[in-house]
């Protein structure tokens, strides 16, 4: 965990030793990177700093006079109680450990404890506090069906519900700067995600891109991490990584499923230890931007085969968003068509194509492997060649029908409808019926997308349905 993990609420550090509170606050500061403290030696002023400043942890030293740790943590528990404790003490005494933690009391530690210890708890402290806050959020968000920044999701074409799911979710950990983990199909638009994510942070940083795949280690490490000058052969200059480009903001690894397994080890202990060192240097830097990253491979199977970490893993997959194919969201089809026809027409300038009905019900046959990027890049070479009013449907049927076999015109046998010969024909009303349901199967529900699919109007469509209802 780093520096850039933790919130804007500060720490209270409470203890009646000035020198300690200043050895405590630097060790925070220096090893830490905790930027947020406040020091309180008369525990009798303690309740009115956490009523005046943003305070979400307290360290609380049980030994002082006028007002005793202990009773201080009770008044703390009672009218604070989304403050987090932590006992410090220069005893180690175990009953008084259990009393302070039933209390009310996050942890207990004894002063000549390691400081490296204390840190890692209270950095637990900070990862509960976090995770709490984000299911409380998401909770909110959910049970309301809103999204309080629908802007930021503006360039993402969409009427999914899956997608709105997604969306209130990553409100939810706006004010987390824990690492991202961003999981799907390629062209699914992995990288809008992450430009999502990095505005909703807020953050006075700018997001900085890596493709990670192909990189070999050393590669991976001077990009990320940069040099001094005279590090190697040609390093005539220093030069700074996408880690310190990124600094305040955003750090997005595309491709983290290519990651080597020397530079896996590398970027764990980024994560881990929240610094680096510049090749040439042996003086540590502080990871100070938040990391995102993608990948289209199914990183569970590369744990199987001992592939990728298993700790990494686990450090990048705090938060996860697996955004889902295009096959899953044909209800945007409609949406996506549009949008492209009108953005390639712009760039090509060219009129924008009306797009045939028959267009849509041939792209919600197709399985997609390309996703949104391969609609996009049809639709572009589509408008690029026509010259109609009417969009030319060549282009999506030799793609569609050379690699689907569900839209095979050429009626394999597997595709045909046999009736039997020694029953009647259906009538033309049965035919009907047997279409809207299948229209309405493929089209998942979507009453909308399946009016399309058969050439009806919704309102139609929905007449026929009220019908057909017993």
């Amino acid at each position: 965990m780093h520096t850039s993990c933790y919130p804007q609420r500060g720490i209270l550090l409470v203890d009646d030793e000035e020198a300690f509170l200043r050895s405590m606050s630097v060790a925070l500061e220096r090893q830490a990177g905790f930027s947020h403290l406040y020091r309180c030696q008369d525990s009798r002023q303690a309740m009115s700093m956490l009523a005046t400043h943003p305070i979400g942890i307290v360290l609380l030293d049980l030994t002082m006079p006028y007002l005793s740790g202990e009773e201080l943590l009770s008044q703390i528990s009672a009218q604070h109680p989304d403050i987090s404790v932590i006992i410090i003490s220069g005893l180690n005494q175990l009953e008084t450990a259990m009393d302070c933690i039933r209390s009310g009391a996050f942890d207990y530690y004894v002063k000549t404890t390691e400081e490296r210890r204390l840190i890692d708890g209270i950095k637990r402290a900070v990862q509960m506090q976090q995770m709490q806050a984000e299911n409380q959020a998401l909770r909110q968000r959910v049970l309301s069906d809103t999204l309080e920044q629908p802007e930021v999701f503006a360039q993402v074409i969409t009427q999914n519900k899956a997608m709105r799911a997604i969306f209130q979710y990553l409100e939810s950990i706006s004010t987390s700067l824990q690492p991202v983990l961003i999981s799907g199909e390629s062209g699914v638009g992995k990288e809008q995600i992450a430009q999502a994510i990095h505005t909703l942070s807020r953050s006075h940083g700018p997001l900085i891109s890596v493709n990670v795949a192909g990189l070999d280690d050393n590669v991976f490490s001077d990009t990320l991490f940069g040099h001094r000058r005279g590090a190697f052969t040609g390093a005539d200059t220093a030069r700074s990584g996408m880690i310190e480009q990124a600094t305040g903001g955003t750090l997005f690894l595309d491709e983290i499923g290519d990651l080597s397994p020397a530079s896996q080890v590398k970027l764990l202990r980024l994560i881990q230890e929240g610094e680096y060192y510049p090749l040439g240097s042996d003086r540590p830097k502080r990871l100070r931007a938040r990391i995102i990253a993608a990948t289209h491979q199914d990183l569970e199977a590369k744990l199987a085969s001992n592939d990728f970490r298993n700790d990494l893993y686990y450090r990048l997959k705090v938060h996860h968003v697996e955004v889902p194919p295009l096959r899953q969201r044909l209800d945007d089809l409609p949406l996506l068509l549009d949008y492209f026809l009108a953005e390639a027409a712009k760039e090509l300038s060219k009129s924008t194509p009306t797009a045939p009905k028959e267009l849509y019900a041939l792209l919600s046959h197709y399985h997609w492997p390309g996703n949104i990027r391969e609609l996009k890049a049809l639709v572009y070479d589509a408008v690029s060649r026509h010259k109609a009013r009417v969009l030319s449907m060549d282009v999506f049927r030799q793609v569609i029908h050379s690699e689907s076999k569900t839209l095979d015109t050429s009626a394999n046998a597997s595709d045909r409808v046999y009736f039997p010969s020694e029953k009647p024909l259906p009538t033309v009303q049965e035919i009907n019926q047997l279409l809207i349901d299948e229209a309405m199967t493929r089209a998942q529900g979507n009453q909308s997308l399946a009016a399309r699919l058969i050439g009806l109007s919704q309102p139609a469509l929905n007449k026929r349905l009220k019908k057909s209802t017993p």
